[in-house]
């Protein structure tokens, strides 16, 4: 009985906060609180307050014995061997593709394609135009592509 008040009272108590902030327009936020405060009705309602209480108090169990237990933090190294082994080999496959240049078809290089041509230029064939190259010292060098684009809009 006490548990069925205590998470009704919480229910209510964010189905109110949602409401003041749905008042002050912040819907998103009052939306968040609306579903988070039908967590605990929720609970309470299919019956699963008492497994949260088991995990909980399992969970506790497994904390005490991390601590106590030189079995688990031998079953934790095992996990870390395990990972680390795991990492190693796909770094160490991943060098060897490298070194020998063998690469999936899916990653080889691009096909070539034919250059665009301009509505004006349809029965002409154009080649595509070189960009100049320019080498500047101001730091704004990855901005060239942005700039190109403004002067060919006229901007």
């Amino acid at each position: 009985m006490l548990t069925a008040a205590v998470s009704f009272l919480l229910t209510a108590a964010g189905v109110a906060v949602a409401g003041l902030r749905a008042y002050r327009r912040r819907f998103l936020s009052a939306t968040r609180w609306f579903a988070v405060a039908l967590l605990p009705a929720g609970l309470y309602l299919t019956g699963l307050f008492p497994v949260a209480r088991t995990i909980g108090h399992e969970f506790a169990d497994w904390a005490a014995k991390l601590v106590f237990d030189p079995r688990v933090w031998t079953g934790i190294a095992l996990l870390a061997v395990s990972a680390g082994l795991l990492l190693a080999t796909r770094w160490v496959g991943r060098r060897a593709v490298e070194a020998s240049g063998t690469h999936p078809a899916a990653t080889g290089p691009a096909p070539a394609r034919p250059a665009v041509t301009a509505a004006s230029d349809q029965g002409k064939t154009a080649a595509p135009k070189a960009k100049p190259a320019r080498k500047r010292d101001d730091g704004l060098g990855d901005f060239d592509d942005i700039e190109e684009i403004l002067r060919r809009r006229g901007i």
